[in-house]
């Protein structure tokens, strides 16, 4: 038979690594295309496969790659084919939704020629990467950010061109098309990956990560439902699903990358034939992971790292046909059902056994995809195992993700037959491990029965760690005896525990806090063992921060023009230090004029929405006293209310002479309860039934009223932030890590009210003990009090117990709704000091009245604070941990004009 009549297939375009060429090219035979693989090529690979692709192709491929618009006409050319094409719509049918996803998707296009191009220069250079886990990421709006970032990357940050030039072509456009752009992104959903400030720092980090041009990924869990969507029914906490995901143009599927994840099963271990013991994890459940990709755009550069977030399905696919067919619809699609739960909800309710189970499963699921993923990407490199730690640097952000250290070992173990001495080695510099909290409560420990049954493979590998680590601190110690049981990763309890934190510390190379207080506060504490077996130098401290380009420029637009007139345009946003120069404007009146009118508005704009999402209307004249947060009986929301009623019972004994003497108040509050923490919800009861009393009293009218605003999120926080004048931050001392809110109040020209916790201290230092309102007593008296509650003698606050009786009396609903909040108070010990706290906070609150009263000083404090911010960028931060714990270097872009052929390493 002739070549000619051999029926030639066409080999695919995608798959597996390029094979060479082999026998003849020429009429009746067709070329093998060029295959591509969908999650890259190593650095080593990628110049044979650019040499590869045949010069009229490579040529095509240039001529009509994609751009992005570059001016207003093409950003509404955009707009109108995404309109036409892409959501088929026309002219007549065009809502805001549609417009909303429209701009995002002309945005979207425009970062992901950047997204791509900065995957490939990272595998080009094949530097060192980070790698940030976290289990929560509170991103906020993805169209604002992407405006700020994309539209500004033409512009050099210290120009005097006009300031607000990401809403130049877009503000523009949208209008020319009918739109205005404020009620665009309104349309946008907030991302449901976080609840509170752990998740709103990672989100901060990538931006500065970005930003600085670190090459680095996020790893987390794509949450179909986040935490929950929080709604006030009669004064009560209501949790409906939160489903964010019916429009999401910032991810991308990646349905080529999906990863097996195995769970229970047994371990059988043999000798191979050189002699060697093997482990063997088999049978249990797989459960599949599939990875979906967000770009996160750099400020000013054009660098876009990835966050990586994974899905949960099924590995039997969407359900059992056999079970279907034969009438047991139900369980047909059970798997899938369990499957998907892991990748539902955000921190499942754990008061029960099975969510317990669950939510030790979505760790383990979460950190075996993404080291699946570090892995695959090391290993194209074809370096030996002893570099891995030189081009891997891994974050544990808190707790969560310490399962990675377990898994790296049983990949180096298992999988790659290294020894366990270099495995461990390996693993041990590849780590740190960042501590966000002092409460022995709070630090996790998993239950070795459910470890037995979920993980069987990782409980040995765990209790092997600790054997190695007690044999260590034996050789170091061999009189204390003690000192193993109080080391021990595993708590010798009933049942055994597994100690996360204490895994994670032997697993790290250094362990961080996040105030100078609390890193401390960890080495004397909770950790001073580990200081002594390990020495001081793997602690170490890195004091968060936060991004101004969100919290500054987004929150606070013309606070941020006002400031860039003053400092030499928008470098500030990348050298916060540079709000230095602001303070020479603290005394003079054209300034503070300023100032203030953009105050004023901020609070009238909060004060609408109050009045939209509450009914009850609030005086912008009033002193707005916020605080919005996770609702915890450390963080004393209780107290605050107690305050709140404190007040509400002196108006109401005063004159009307009095009266008009006093400051006028608006007490805001807003936060979620996790739905199993039953105290929390009654604080939020409380706050609002005192509210529905003091909002309709007219004797009080103006004077003072209790807002609860539902639902908190980053978008409604870029509301309510700008239009503070005073907010609370008023932890039990010791108590708080560090906190970010109370540096975004004082970055948008509000002052705090707090105790000695947490960043408050280093706030303190930088802005000057006459610029912030200090009460309570400190970290250092807090055991001796907590003893003296619990074995001496415990005097209530007098003014505290008013406001007791008055609870008690049914003056805000049913006494008995709130016993147990009293009771912990009055009865049980009062754990948080609030009795101990109460009377400086109340005179410190009489301070903040009689400080408002003076307007003209007010507004010169809150701008020498804001100009003595510069150290709580989250840039900073960023580069402390590069330098410190990662050693890692910038990997600064080439000029915009440069263009990339493949998909990079995505």
């Amino acid at each position: 038979m002739s070549n000619s009549d051999t029926p030639r297939e066409r080999r695919p375009s995608t798959g597996a690594p390029i094979s060479d060429l082999k026998g003849p090219v020429g009429p009746g035979f067709t070329r093998p295309k060029h295959k591509r693989t969908f999650t890259g090529f190593g650095a080593g690979e990628i110049k044979s496969v650019e040499a590869s692709i045949p010069e009229p192709q490579r040529a095509a491929w240039k001529k009509f790659q994609a751009h992005g618009f570059k001016s207003k006409d093409e950003f509404e050319k955009e707009v109108v084919r995404h309109v036409e094409t892409t959501l088929a719509r026309s002219m007549f049918n065009c809502d805001e939704t549609a417009a909303y996803a429209a701009a995002s998707l002309a945005f979207r296009d425009r970062l992901i020629t950047q997204w791509n191009r900065t995957q490939q220069r990272q595998t080009f250079s094949d530097t060192k990467r980070v790698y940030y886990l976290s289990l929560e990421f509170l991103m906020g709006r993805a169209l604002d950010n992407a405006m700020l970032n994309v539209g500004l990357k033409n512009a050099r940050t210290s120009s005097s061109l006009p300031l607000i030039l990401k809403l130049t072509a877009s503000a523009e456009g949208l209008s020319e098309l009918g739109f205005r752009i404020e009620d665009i992104i309104e349309q946008e959903h907030d991302a449901a990956l976080g609840n509170g400030g752990l998740g709103r720092l990672a989100a901060c980090f990538l931006d500065s990560m970005a930003s600085l041009n670190i090459p680095a990924w996020g790893y987390g869990l794509r949450y179909r439902y986040g935490i929950f969507k929080q709604e006030i029914v009669d004064g009560y906490q209501v949790e409906v699903p939160d489903y964010w995901l019916d429009f999401n143009p910032w991810e991308f599927p990646r349905h080529d990358i999906v990863v097996d994840i195995q769970f229970y099963g047994h371990v059988r271990k043999y000798q191979d034939e050189a002699g060697k013991q093997v482990a063997l994890w088999e049978g249990g459940e797989i459960v599949k992971a599939v990875a979906y990709d967000v770009p996160i755009p750099g400020f000013d550069t054009q660098a876009t790292n990835n966050l990586r977030l994974w899905s949960s399905k099924a590995a039997s696919g969407e359900f059992d046909f056999q079970k279907f067919n034969s009438g047991d619809y139900e369980s047909s699609v059970a798997d899938q059902q369990r499957a998907e739960t892991i990748s539902a909800v955000l921190y499942p309710n754990d008061n029960l056994d099975r969510g317990k189970e669950l939510r030790l499963k979505q760790q383990y699921f979460w950190v075996a995809a993404s080291l699946y993923d570090i892995v695959r990407r090391f290993k194209k490199s074809k370096r030996a195992w002893s570099e891995f730690s030189d081009q891997v640097a891994i974050q544990l952000n808190d707790t969560h993700p310490t399962l990675a250290i377990v898994e790296l070992q049983r990949i180096l173990l298992d999988q790659e037959g290294l020894e366990w001495d270099e495995a461990w080695t390996i693993v041990s510099k590849t780590f740190g491990y960042t501590n966000h909290t002092v409460l022995p409560e709070a630090l996790e420990k998993w239950s070795v029965p459910l470890f037995q049954n979920l993980l069987p493979r990782h409980l040995q590998i765990i209790y092997e760690i600790n054997l190695y680590f007690l044999q260590l601190v034996e050789r170091k110690f061999p009189k204390e005896r003690d000192l193993l049981g109080r080391v021990s990763i595993i708590e010798e309890s009933q049942p055994k525990m597994v100690r996360m934190a204490y895994l994670a510390i032997v697993g790290s190379h250094k362990v961080n806090g996040v105030a100078e207080l609390h890193s401390d506060l960890i080495k004397t504490t909770i950790f001073k063992d580990f200081v002594k077996i390990f020495g001081p130098d793997k602690f170490t401290n890195v004091t968060n921060g936060i991004t101004p380009r969100r919290w500054l420029h987004q929150a606070n637009p013309r606070l941020s023009e006002l400031i860039a007139s003053k400092v030499g345009g928008l470098g500030f946003l990348k050298d916060l230090t540079l709000l230095n120069e602001l303070e020479k404007y603290a005394d003079d009146k054209e300034f503070k004029k300023e100032w203030a009118e953009i105050k004023y508005a901020n609070k009238v704009k909060l004060a609408k929405h109050i009045k939209t999402t509450t009914g009850v209307t609030v005086n912008p004249s009033a002193l707005f006293d916020i605080q919005v947060k996770r609702i915890h009986e450390y963080k004393r929301q209780q107290m605050n209310i107690f305050g709140v009623i404190h007040r509400y019972l002196t108006i109401k004994s005063m004159t009307a002479e009095e009266r008009k003497k006093l400051a006028p108040r608006v007490s805001i509050f807003g936060g979620k309860a996790a739905p199993g923490y039953w105290m929390a919800k009654t604080i939020i009861h409380l706050i609002n039934n005192v509210g529905s009393v003091v909002n309709k009293d007219k004797d009080v009218g103006d004077l003072l009223k209790v807002i609860f605003l539902e639902d908190y999120n980053v978008s409604k926080a870029e509301v309510i932030i700008p239009a503070s004048d005073i907010s609370e931050h008023i932890s039990t001392a010791g108590t708080e890590a560090s906190g970010t809110s109370n540096m975004k109040f004082v970055l948008n020209g509000g002052l705090i009210i707090g105790t000695c916790d947490g960043a408050n201290i280093e706030i303190t230092r930088e802005i000057g003990e006459n610029n912030i309102f200090l009460f309570g007593n400190l970290a250092e008296d807090v055991e001796d009090l907590r003893h003296a509650h619990n074995y001496g003698s415990h005097a209530m606050d007098p003014d505290l117990g008013k406001v007791f009786e008055e609870i008690k009396k049914g003056t805000f609903g049913d006494a008995g709704a709130f016993s147990a909040l009293v009771g912990a108070i009055e009865d049980h010990g009062d754990y948080y000091l609030v009795s101990d706290d109460f009377h400086s906070y109340i005179q410190t609150q009489a301070l903040v009245d009689e400080a408002y009263k003076d307007q003209d000083e007010w507004t010169s404090k809150t701008i020498t604070s804001v100009a003595r911010m510069g150290f709580f960028s989250s840039d900073r931060c960023i580069n402390e941990y590069a330098e410190s714990i990662w050693n890692v270097e910038p990997l600064v872009p080439e000029d915009e004009g440069t263009s990339g052929l493949g998909k990079g390493e995505l």
